[in-house]
């Protein structure tokens, strides 16, 4: 495992700060960025012990090989890595147990934007597989904006297992399909789910779609066939909080 990692982006270095800061090592800011934000930011990483520099731009872009760092990076101790040995506690934790598997998701902004909808949603984990799927990387963390230090993301080795586990658990797994009779709008969902939501281009694998208890589909009315994962998987992570609440 990595010695360490970079996070960049103000909402996600608030997020290490306020539940994991002894992660902190040292926090880079663009020279004469003056905000209350970065202020709290530096401050902070003072306080836990963090070591601060101030540096050019061009360090920064260089740093994380992005522009898009809004002035602040942090080097960081590694968090950690949840795997399905982690599963069973985190569904056993709760009463109503609400889960997001993502097949194949490989655009880090996506699984970023995916992140933050379903910390927003109320979901507990996020499951994803370790081959073929973007991984916790910077970019994912901006996008995600502190997102992705809250909510555990969960790789798995064998995703098809992982699913038949969740279902020993009492866990309901409904996956979304282009092909799918119902729509979401159709189906009464409650109790402890799953939604399962497939890749950008190609939806989920086969072995993925057999081993879903339910497929549904969101009703498409335009000339487009599909929308983007992040903002499907939004629209119906939001459906499922309607119903369940």
């Amino acid at each position: 495992m990595a010695q360490h990692e970079y996070i960049y982006g103000i909402h996600a270095l608030e997020s290490v700060i306020e539940r994991e800061p002894e992660r902190l090592i040292e926090l880079f800011v663009l020279k004469g960025k003056d905000e209350k934000s970065v202020h709290n930011i530096v401050s902070q990483a003072r306080r836990f012990g963090a070591s601060v520099q101030f540096c050019q731009r061009k360090t920064l872009d260089d740093m994380v090989e992005s522009a898009q760092h809004q002035g602040v990076v942090a080097k960081v101790k590694p968090g950690k890595v949840y795997n399905e040995h982690d599963l069973a506690q985190l569904v056993e934790a709760h009463k109503q147990p609400f889960l997001l598997i993502l097949d194949g998701v490989t655009d880090p902004h996506n699984l970023g934007a995916c992140l933050r909808t379903a910390d927003g949603a109320g979901v507990h984990a996020v499951i994803v597989p370790k081959d073929n799927s973007a991984s916790l990387t910077p970019v994912v963390r901006k996008v995600a904006c502190g997102a992705a230090e809250v909510i555990p993301l969960i790789q798995v080795t064998n995703l098809a297992r992982t699913m038949r586990d969740l279902q020993d658990m009492g866990v309901w797994i409904m996956g979304t399909a282009g092909e799918a009779e119902k729509n979401i709008y159709d189906c009464k969902i409650s109790g402890p789910i799953a939604l399962v939501m497939g890749a950008e281009d190609k939806g989920m694998r086969r072995l993925t779609r057999e081993h879903c208890d339910e497929l549904i589909k969101l009703p498409m009315a335009g000339s487009v066939s599909s929308l983007n994962v992040s903002v499907a998987t939004g629209v119906c992570l939001y459906e499922i909080v309607r119903q369940r609440s």
